[in-house]
């Protein structure tokens, strides 16, 4: 009796393990066509301590199904190399999400991020501490791995990635004497960093921005396929929330705004591209107005169009 019972308790457990999944499905890709003339095997063993340090952690406590890992894409494009372990770059971070009974996934982030240094010796592990900052390849990627469950949150529920927002600002804090630049507020070129995007997630004037995210995409975009009405409505008014934060100007540089332009300017256009003459027309008005430098995009498709 109590050898079944306790092949009842593995077999139980085992299935806990496997229904809690890791929550990212990160595609990670190193690239280094500048770097020329060095050893190219510790660049894919890099690659591969990068893609299992970011996929085979547990960033929360929630229960994830294999299928449904947050899609993304981080792209390290190496372009100097210091003796035989700094190297210097950029990383661009990709986030999707899938729209609900559909086939689209939406783009949610779309960052490129200029200030990429750390050290790498092969083989050594990827450590990262929560309590303090002791490397910064892993602090980086830890960073971003909490924004992109911090926005995903987001757009399922109302301010739903406070706990993952809180935690990478967290790590900033932690970084704020490390001598790598992005974590500081002064070592960024028009406020656009690692420490300003964060402290733009969690200023309350840009909370209209966060609004945004749930209204577009749990109102809107999960709504389209039973009544495209109604969810073009609430899109259209969720863009009233990004107005706000572009007239009341929390600072000159608008850096989240721009995050979110950035990622939405062509879906946008498809959203609307079908609407009625009227809403084209509202929505045109806002997108000139927030992001003028996509004015002629905007015009060709619900002006001229």
């Amino acid at each position: 009796m109590r050898i079944k019972v306790l092949i009842i308790l593995i077999i139980f457990s085992s299935a806990l393990l496997k229904l809690k999944a890791q929550e990212l499905n990160c595609n990670i890709q190193v690239v280094t066509q500048q770097i020329q003339g060095t050893n190219k095997q510790l660049f894919r063993t890099l690659q591969t301590a990068i893609y299992e340090f970011v996929n085979d952690r547990n960033w929360s406590n929630d229960v994830y199904a294999p299928t449904e890992r947050i899609e993304c894409n981080i792209l390290i494009n190496l372009t100097e190399q210091f003796g035989a372990d700094q190297f210097k770059g950029t990383i661009q971070v990709q986030m999707r999400r899938p729209v609900y009974n559909t086939s689209y996934n939406t783009t949610i982030l779309n960052i490129l991020d200029n200030n990429l240094d750390f050290r790498y010796v092969e083989f050594q592990p990827l450590l990262f501490d929560e309590t303090q900052h002791i490397d910064n390849l892993t602090s980086l990627l830890a960073f971003y791995a909490n924004i992109i469950l911090g926005f995903d949150y987001d757009s399922f529920s109302p301010e739903g990635g406070s706990m993952f927002f809180t935690r990478a600002e967290a790590i900033v804090m932690n970084a704020q004497n490390a001598p790598e630049r992005g974590w500081k507020a002064f070592d960024a070129s028009s406020n656009r960093n690692r420490y300003w995007l964060i402290q733009n997630v969690l200023d309350g004037e840009y909370q209209p921005v966060r609004q945004f995210f749930y209204q577009y995409h749990r109102l809107g975009l999960d709504r389209f396929e039973d009544n495209v009405n109604v969810a073009r409505n609430d899109m259209e008014e969720s863009l009233k929330h990004l107005q706000r934060v572009y007239r009341q100007k929390p600072d000159p540089y608008l850096y989240l705004l721009q995050v979110v332009l950035d990622a939405k300017t062509d879906e946008f256009i498809n959203v609307f591209k079908e609407a009625s003459p009227d809403q084209k027309r509202r929505v045109y008005v806002i997108l000139k107005e927030i992001d003028p430098s996509n004015q002629g995009k905007y015009e060709a498709a619900f002006v001229s169009g």
